[in-house]
């Protein structure tokens, strides 16, 4: 059992394994990756799982996520289905005497209105922007939960606040995916149809992005070692801008039409810049994928797995 600090947990549970972060997680013979298939917005059926697996530690990536579009058109089902998803998993670890969890949030949580850089701190400093308010309060959650349950169990539970995540295995969706590989699907497509690449807004926004087998790696480090309850930023503090990114896109999918900038369109906000202290605290020397470098892997896994992917 988890006793020493640095020690690894004998059985290791990861919800959404088959997703974007889950995928990323170690394939090690004890970890245990739950898909799809299980319902955990039943508690009846989370609970059977924990009986099954009996894990030493979770990492829960699970969640019910979608654009702009989905996130407004079904707020109470996201409301719903990320509340429960989440309030059964660690009360599950809770009850089957999980020693270690680590639980996904997401930078939406943090108020519409707030000072930068976004810092743990500032999680319940407002409310959330009106687009996906319903999910933002439920991921918010996570964090009330676990320091409820670190309050009166004294459980060793934790949470992670990851950036923009890209890798393989993403939604490529066009209308409701993510930034990143919405614009590698528009792009493939405009090669293959030759067609324009066509871009919302001016390109000048700027993200930080981090890569999901950063993530990956972080979350296993994070398990090992760190039993604070204070939630831990995973970003590599870089701000690139989405010019930039459509750059090194067209350059990686060799597309050679014209890149078509729809200024008319929404740019959305500006820039996000988070502090990362915690982290380079915890890992001063861990070296980030290089946004070149996982763009490049994360196109040639798309282009591969095209009649597979999500999209």
């Amino acid at each position: 059992m988890m006793n020493k600090k640095d020690a690894s947990p004998e059985k290791i549970l990861v919800t959404g394994g088959t997703g974007l972060v889950g995928s990323a997680i170690s394939n090690k013979e004890n970890y245990y990756k739950l898909s799809n298939s299980i319902d955990l917005r039943n508690p009846e059926s989370t609970n059977e799982i924990f009986e099954k697996v009996k894990p030493d530690a979770v990492i829960h990536c699970a969640a019910r996520v979608g654009g702009v579009a989905a996130n407004l058109e079904k707020k109470g089902e996201f409301f719903f289905d990320n509340i429960m998803i989440n309030t059964n998993v660690i009360e599950s670890a809770r009850r089957h005497g999980v020693e270690k969890l680590i639980a996904f949030m997401s930078t939406c949580i943090f108020p519409d209105r707030v000072s930068y850089p976004l810092d743990a701190n500032k999680i319940h400093r407002g409310e959330p922007h009106q687009s996906n308010y319903p999910y933002a309060y439920a991921k918010r959650m996570i964090d009330v939960q676990i320091r409820a349950y670190r309050d009166q169990y004294g459980l060793n539970y934790t949470s992670v606040i990851p950036t923009n995540i890209y890798g393989p295995n993403d939604n490529f969706d066009t209308s409701n995916g993510h930034v990143i590989p919405s614009l590698i699907h528009k792009c493939y497509l405009a090669k293959k149809n030759g067609t324009n690449f066509e871009v919302w807004g001016t390109g000048r926004p700027l993200r930080e992005f981090i890569f999901s087998k950063d993530v990956a790696v972080l979350t296993e480090k994070i398990l090992r070692t760190y039993d604070g309850g204070e939630p831990i930023i995973l970003s590599t503090s870089q701000e690139v801008s989405i010019a930039e990114v459509v750059d090194i896109i067209v350059r990686y999918m060799r597309f050679t039409g014209k890149v078509e900038w729809l200024k008319k369109k929404p740019d959305g906000q500006y820039r996000k810049p988070s502090n990362n202290s915690l982290l380079r605290d915890l890992f001063p020397d861990f070296e980030f994928t290089s946004l070149s470098e996982g763009l490049g892997e994360t196109i040639g896994w798309f282009e591969e797995n095209y009649k597979n992917a999500r999209r």
